[in-house]
């Protein structure tokens, strides 16, 4: 991977020029078609959207001006938090399309600044359309219209972005390179089981206990959906239509995720994979990115035991399908048809565990096999 230093820091190519004209290609497009009739004017926030904002208007056929802001936010590799007034603007907008383009957005800081003010002007609309976005970040509840692409809440530089000022002038967008986090250093584990037989209480467990990220595939694809990312609005989008989330898709928000999070210590995976499928998509995702599991824990439970909790937990929470004892057995069924082969499928790296007893003896049983 391309590398180049900055200052006192060493980044890494994560976004290469070619990516970033097909990207602002796209946004322009959307834009053309979008914003036809209507009075525009783009606003570049400078100094980091000059390269963004010179090469989108170029592919802007809308009859429009462009003008530019001068505000600043940042300050090394840390936002502020504080935002400038605006300088220098005397630009009349009152009645027109705002389009305020933005090089970055992470806090929303900025973004509420700009909108805050350009209101005083009395705009028809304001648009936000930026080349990067960090949806972990953002913190605001202002609606982005544009968004070029969606990236883990790294520090770059590159292409109009800076570190202390310097950086702008990289054709490719570069990552910060955290060295001291490596792949081959992760410490990564899989809880499977059947239903309620204790995977979420031990992969929660599990991941307090060695400072892990805790993966449950229901939690971030509510979250991705929740967020509206690109890969939860597709994912929203087959769920409201009564569909199946792909496995692909699956996959992909998964990998998202380790990639948002590269400072962590590791992954504990709550009842994933749940096929032979998505095993092997799994396992190749993690060997591209030269991770590695650690330990595969499966719980062992006797099935009259899994069916009374289940009923127990549908009393308390008012669950029907958990009452139900024939969805139940159909739910056992699915398991051992279709999650229990991935034991053969990983073989040398599953740990059985008898999950019958209390909750502090089977983590310790856990604990036991990983300290060895």
């Amino acid at each position: 991977m391309k590398r180049v230093k900055v200052l006192d820091k060493e980044f890494e190519v994560s976004i290469p020029a070619k990516e970033i004209d097909a990207i602002i290609s796209g946004l322009a497009a959307r834009m053309n078609n979008d914003l036809k009739n209507k009075d525009v004017i783009f606003l570049g926030i400078l100094n980091g959207s000059f390269m963004f904002a010179a090469d989108l208007y170029r592919k802007i056929t809308l009859e429009s001006t462009i003008t530019f802001l001068k505000l600043a936010s940042y300050d090394g590799t840390s936002s502020t938090g504080v935002v400038k007034r605006l300088i220098g603007f005397n630009e009349s907008i009152k009645g027109k399309t705002v389009v305020v383009l933005e090089d970055i957005v992470d806090s929303g800081n900025t973004i509420e600044n700009i909108i805050m003010q350009l209101k005083g002007y009395e705009p028809k609309e304001i648009k936000i359309a930026t080349l990067v976005y960090k949806p972990e970040a953002y913190k605001k509840d202002y609606h982005i219209d544009y968004v070029g692409l969606e990236i883990p809440n790294d520090f770059i530089v590159g292409y109009g972005l800076d570190y202390d000022g310097y950086g702008r002038n990289l054709a490719d967008i570069y990552t910060l390179v955290n060295d001291d986090v490596k792949a081959e250093n992760l410490l990564n584990f899989v809880v499977l089981g059947m239903p309620s037989s204790g995977k979420g209480t031990h992969a929660s467990k599990l991941a307090n206990k060695y400072n892990l990220h805790h993966i449950s595939t229901g939690d971030i694809l509510r979250d991705e959906i929740a967020h509206e990312t690109e890969m939860g609005k597709l994912a929203g989008k087959l769920i409201d239509n009564g569909e199946f989330v792909s496995d692909e898709i699956i996959i992909k928000i998964i990998e998202g995720y380790i990639d948002r999070n590269r400072d962590a210590k590791g992954f504990v995976f709550d009842g994933f994979p749940r096929t032979i499928n998505q095993a092997k998509e799994f396992n190749e995702m993690l060997e591209k990115k030269g991770i590695k599991i650690n330990s595969i824990f499966e719980l062992e439970i006797d099935k009259q035991t899994v069916q009374n909790r289940m009923i127990k937990r549908g009393q308390l929470t008012n669950r029907i399908t958990d009452q139900d004892i024939e969805t139940i057995k159909r739910r056992l069924e699915i398991y051992e048809e279709t999650t229990r082969p991935i034991t053969q499928y990983f073989d040398n790296n599953i740990n059985s565990i008898n999950a019958d007893g209390k909750i502090s003896e089977v983590f310790q049983s856990i604990i036991n096999i990983i300290e060895k």
